[in-house]
């Protein structure tokens, strides 16, 4: 009897010491801060409306997020693991990504040391492996690629995604993605698919990623449970009138197909970087009216073609300093062009190592014609577009991670 009680006992604790190696963890981040526009528009580009705009905007250095992180020990280097995230917008409460609970991340997976495969809503593998090579650390989103047009800035994620990324082998990692379109009758439609890799070795890093969508007015602009589409972005299906939030690509919204195609690198010198990328973002078979609405009649595509220089350096442990140049030419439908200039600068102050304060200035200025057939005018990433051809933008924020 006493033999078996002993056993009984080191058996429960053999359970506890495997359980002891898993963990549910709650982190999150606050990001909020006071912005001053020089130029939006307020009734319309046609009704030359504008005015300057003072207001707070809270997630642009990072977004404002609270999740929880699940590892499992399987044993024999397997792992278990799932991610739950949520966003919000702190100024208001409401939640972000059109409303849903975890609309950041939501998915589940095996890891081990070949590499991970995760189901659910994710990010692509444009964030994982081109995303740091752009001026993002510094700066956040409204120092992105004009709308976020290549999603390196993680605008949108993806839906019902199969994702594998592996570990790093001799410096290489590789990923690949694939959405289920979930249409019956019709596998390819709504479906998203992508792949990428990346290189690292001493003070170099060099990523490339690709991404394809299908019907990306649902696929990608739609992606949020109350999307609804790139025809939010003002369009509309009979007037292009009213201030209109995404000009350089809302008139895209009836493409049969989205391609990305993006390479960046980092290059590390003392306690600087510099940093490069490239993106060609093709909208493919213009005029498909069951993926969107094409009030202006397209046809045939558009591309839209950004390169980005920057550079970076913690010039003391506590403080970095960055600025950058973003250029982005769109060969539009209807044989139109559109040019996109936009300098920034920005610095970082760490309070601790959870709390910062930071300040961006951004200037853009456009020229041409855009998506709409309109003028071109400046449309910093996330806010509403100018009134002409220059939009200038200052901020002043603070972040805290917990």
């Amino acid at each position: 009897m006493k033999k078996r009680i002993v056993a009984a006992t080191l058996l429960a604790l053999g359970v506890q010491q495997v359980y002891a190696q898993s963990s549910v963890t709650l982190y999150g981040l606050i990001d909020d801060g006071v912005n001053y526009i020089n130029n939006v528009q307020t009734a319309g580009k046609s009704a030359h409306g504008k005015a300057s705009l003072v207001f707070l905007s809270s997630g642009v250095l990072q977004g404002d997020r609270w999740g929880l992180r699940a590892i499992e020990d399987l044993g024999g280097g397997l792992q278990a693991i799932g991610v739950l995230e949520s966003g919000w917008d702190l100024n208001t409460g409401a939640m972000q990504q059109g409303g849903a609970q975890f609309g950041r991340q939501a998915f589940i997976g095996l890891g081990s040391s070949v590499g991970t495969v995760t189901l659910g809503r994710q990010y692509d593998l444009l964030l994982d492996f081109i995303s740091p090579t752009t001026s993002a650390l510094w700066g956040g989103s409204y120092v992105a690629h004009i709308s976020d047009i290549d999603n390196l800035n993680n605008t949108y994620r993806v839906n019902n995604a199969l994702k594998f990324k592996s570990q790093p082998v001799g410096g290489v990692t590789i990923g690949a993605m694939y959405s289920l379109g979930g249409v019956a009758g019709d596998v390819t439609r709504n479906q998203l698919f992508g792949g990428g890799a990346s290189y690292a070795f001493g003070s170099l890093y060099v990523g490339i990623g690709y991404m394809n969508a299908r019907d990306p007015n649902v696929s990608v602009y739609g992606g949020n449970p109350s999307g609804g589409g790139a025809k939010v972005n003002n369009i509309g299906a009979t007037t292009l009138a009213g201030v209109q939030g995404n000009p350089a690509v809302s008139g895209y919204a009836s493409a049969h197909s989205k391609g990305i195609l993006a390479i960046g690198g980092t290059y590390t010198i003392g306690t600087g970087k510099i940093i490069a990328n490239y993106s060609n973002v093709r909208f493919k078979g213009l005029g498909d009216v069951s993926a969107g609405p094409n009030p202006l009649g397209y046809g045939g595509s558009a591309t839209l073609n950004t390169a980005e220089v920057g550079y970076y350096q913690y010039v003391t442990p506590t403080l970095l300093l960055g600025g950058g140049y973003v250029f982005t030419k769109a060969n539009n439908a209807g044989g139109n062009l559109a040019k996109y200039h936009q300098g920034q600068i920005g610095a970082d102050y760490f309070l601790s190592k959870r709390t910062d304060l930071y300040a961006t200035l951004v200037f853009q200025k456009a020229s041409g014609t855009d998506s709409t057939g309109q003028q071109a005018v400046a449309s910093i990433n996330g806010v509403t577009p100018s009134s002409s051809d220059c939009q200038m933008l200052v901020r002043l924020g603070i972040r805290h991670k917990f």
